[in-house]
């Protein structure tokens, strides 16, 4: 008389539709931030915003961004 295993959820897959939205949000957030796309789309020293030039201000608000979804997410409680 042996039974199956229990079937478990894997603890990777979010369980929410908040939970796929962060996830979702943070991954092409992530991909923003990876050497393919910034080397196209912000690879750039001019125009400088502020005095700053294009690259870190992209990255910074790239890396801003992200860090809100993390918030967002806590906040939420995903």
């Amino acid at each position: 008389m042996s039974q199956p295993p229990p079937q478990f959820r894997s603890h990777y897959l979010p369980r929410t539709h908040a939970g796929w939205v962060a996830i979702v949000s943070f991954a092409i957030l992530m991909a923003m931030a990876q050497p393919p796309i910034v080397h196209t789309l912000a690879n750039r020293i001019e125009p400088s915003l502020w005095g700053i030039p294009f690259l870190y201000v992209y990255l910074l608000a790239v890396y801003v961004l992200m860090i809100g979804v993390l918030i967002w997410a806590m906040r939420k409680g995903v």
